[in-house]
């Protein structure tokens, strides 16, 4: 079932060209804004806005590809810690934030919401290596 106003379900995002991988229950994008590199979103192939709203199979299914999401997000990006969100306030379907927080990070201890920044937005390029780096530690870790 789809709903209509879901920009999920009528798929005006993510964006097609930042799609990763297909893994299963839920699909792999990169988020439009990389300031934290390899933000991934694991989104929800189909519509449901609660977790209590998904089978226990569903459930424990949609965590595995998360975590799959995350260890290879780690190992590419050397990540000191991965951040989860799972919000939906702005976007009510479900869908998962995976953040690598990497060395570097300006504001290690702040939620990634909570960092004012300029979003970056990746060159093609620069798209389609992460796109490519991304799919290969998946079927790696697989």
């Amino acid at each position: 079932m789809s709903d209509q106003t879901c920009k999920f379900c009528l798929g005006t995002w993510p964006q097609p060209d930042y799609f990763i991988a297909d893994l299963g229950l839920s699909k792999a994008y990169l988020h439009d804004d990389q300031f934290f590199p390899g933000w991934t979103v694991v989104v929800l192939q189909r519509h449901a806005t609660e977790l209590f709203h998904l089978t226990p199979t569903e459930r424990a299914q949609l965590i595995e590809e998360v975590s799959h999401v995350a260890k290879a997000l780690a190992e590419i990006y050397q990540a000191k810690k991965i951040n989860y969100e799972l919000l939906g306030n702005q976007l009510p379907h479900i869908h998962w934030h995976v953040i690598p927080r990497l060395a570097n990070d300006p504001h290690p201890l702040d939620p990634v919401w909570r960092v004012p920044h300029t979003p970056v937005v990746p060159t093609a390029s620069a798209l389609q290596e992460a796109i490519d780096r991304l799919t290969s530690q998946l079927r790696m870790t697989g």
